[in-house]
């Protein structure tokens, strides 16, 4: 009654009351209530559900310029304005209202993804299903296949490593006997040997026979027993690997180095084509001597117990020049022969006095 009753008092002074604000007192006063649901308010704004914010309000603002009643449209009306304004606000809450339910939808499965389990099920391990109890009783049966399954686990390794470390055992008494087998069939064979050789009478002949060894030596840092036994094997001719093959190194190249000399004077000076084809046939064949003879070297000192008297390799360069040297010496003294005949008249001149004075190097050259 009292709203009523303002109406009544308000539209009589209707004079007084701007425009634009008689279409929402009439509303206020009046108490109207909005009829349109939502389907009805996207028609009134002449849109689709599903639309966008943005077309809301654009929509909304074409039609409030289109029916608002201070427009200077041929359309403004105020009741469809109060109807577009209606829908406006409808529209916008069931917008607001899709927007939280998806909001709050992709928090939740951002929540379920990320928060943890309950404690319930963070208890005997994850293990088993059902209440409490029938979990806890799942569980202690869980725990006891684990132990066996270890305590198998342990035994089996265990075996394992004792098989292994038997068999590594066994492979070394093996090794050990075969050693300790062939060190006594080696004493056997030395003593056989031994006492043939006595047999035989090979050792009546020795220098010392029947004389008390010279038991210490003069140093005392070497090993008496040492001693004797390489004093016994020098006196009865026995060398060393690396003193035979030193030596048969020593004249091997002092026999290379013979026959390359040679071979230069038989085709001697100047040569031609095929002598200097033959010469470096020669060449080849003492490259090849030379290369072989470092193998030896190679040998030698990997026996040599000295460090100082091993040897380095022989060059085929430095050989061949050496032996062209040598070479022309000989030339040199074959075509000066002055010499021996200066002498040859001077010993027919002065007889045997000028002999004997050349022989003692004091006679005049």
């Amino acid at each position: 009654m009292l709203s009523n009753n303002m109406g009544h008092c308000l539209m009589g002074r209707g004079a007084m009351i701007p425009r634009k604000l008689k279409p929402f007192l009439c509303r206020m006063l009046s108490g109207y209530k909005p009829e349109n649901d939502v389907k009805d308010s996207y028609k009134v704004l002449e849109l689709e559900e599903g639309c966008s914010l943005d077309d809301v309000r654009n929509s909304y603002h074409n039609l409030a310029k289109k029916y608002h009643p201070d427009s200077s449209s041929g359309m403004a009306d105020s009741r469809a304005f109060i109807r577009v304004e209606e829908a406006y606000r409808v529209v916008l809450g069931d917008l607001a209202a899709k927007q939280k339910s998806d909001s709050g939808e992709e928090e939740e499965d951002q929540f379920k993804s990320k928060s943890l389990q309950h404690r319930h099920y963070l208890s005997f391990e994850g293990v088993g299903i059902g209440t409490p109890s029938q979990r806890e009783k799942q569980y202690m049966q869980f725990r006891v296949d684990r132990a066996t399954e270890q305590v198998l686990e342990y035994r089996q390794q265990r075996l394992e490593s004792r098989y292994a470390g038997s068999d590594l055992s066994r492979a070394q008494d093996v090794r050990q006997s075969k050693k300790v087998k062939i060190t006594q069939a080696v004493e056997r064979l030395v003593e056989d040997l031994i006492q043939e050789s006595m047999a035989k009478g090979d050792f009546d002949n020795l220098s010392g026979k029947g004389k008390p060894l010279q038991k210490f030596s003069h140093s005392p840092h070497i090993d008496p027993m040492t001693h004797n036994l390489n004093r016994i094997l020098i006196d009865n001719g026995y060398q060393p690997e690396w003193i035979l093959l030193q030596k048969e190194i020593r004249e091997t190249i002092g026999r290379l180095r013979k026959s390359i000399v040679a071979s230069r004077r038989k085709l001697g000076e100047p040569m031609t084509l095929s002598e200097q084809k033959q010469w470096g046939r020669v060449c080849e064949q003492f490259a090849e001597d030379i290369r072989k003879l470092n193998k030896r070297v190679d040998n030698f000192n990997l026996v040599v117990p000295i460090l100082s008297r091993q040897m380095v390799h022989f060059s085929t360069d430095k050989e061949i020049l050496r032996a062209r040297k040598t070479y022309e010496a000989v030339v040199e003294k074959v075509s000066d022969p002055g010499t021996k005949e200066n002498g040859g008249e001077e010993g027919e001149r002065f007889g045997w006095k000028s002999a004997l004075l050349r022989w003692l190097k004091l006679a005049p050259k």
